[in-house]
């Protein structure tokens, strides 16, 4: 049951290749394989950080002004992480600009609160944050490291691909992030429907 609560976001209902969720700050940090990590790593650490809180006062909560409650407890921990970054990592900080603060009305993470964490126990709740934030960090390590690649022939600032390799500066602008995520969406919805297939 708890090894299920932790695998299911990375593959079954992983909340970007599956579910489509949180698509706006995927377009816009997987520019390159760093920005993708550190976003990964900012919203795991803030959805991780929900679930335990969430959990431990769900039951102190009137069910009136719970969604209020729920922001209150993510802005606070997005707010932590916005000091950490912008105290040790200024250059990611900059890089990803306002989608830091933008966690706090991630899709992604309000509903794991109100769907998961209000109704569960800690432990539980700790593990589905885990699986959900490793599912997200994957996501985003895959699309970026397409778009870096194609688009620099670089992946974390060394250098892949070189000649006869010419870069398509397309993949790692705006336009690129859709093209890719599209290939990517497609491949996933591919892949699922031979399983389910294989499975039948």
């Amino acid at each position: 049951m708890l090894i299920n609560e932790l695998t299911k976001g990375i593959i079954k209902d992983n909340p970007l290749f599956v579910q489509l969720l949180g698509t706006c700050p995927s377009l816009a940090t997987t520019s390159s394989l760093t920005n993708a990590l550190g976003m990964g790593a900012a919203f795991t650490f803030v959805l991780i950080g929900s679930n335990i809180v969430i959990s431990l006062i769900r039951k102190l909560i009137p069910d009136q002004v719970h969604i209020p409650c729920y922001i209150v407890v993510i802005a606070s921990l997005v707010t932590v992480v916005e000091m950490i970054m912008n105290a040790y990592v200024p250059a990611l900080y900059a890089a990803l600009g306002v989608f830091v603060p933008l966690i706090v009305v991630n899709c992604i993470v309000l509903g794991r609160a109100e769907a998961f964490a209000c109704k569960n126990g800690v432990v539980a709740s700790i593990l589905d944050a885990i699986g959900m934030g490793i599912g997200y960090t994957l996501a985003l390590t895959i699309i970026a490291s397409f778009r870096e690649l194609l688009g620099s022939g670089k992946l974390l600032g060394h250098q892949i691909l070189g000649a006869p390799f010419t870069p398509a500066l397309i993949f790692i602008l705006p336009a690129g992030a859709f093209i890719t995520m599209g290939c990517v969406f497609a491949m996933v919805a591919y892949l699922r429907q031979r399983g389910a297939a294989h499975n039948g």
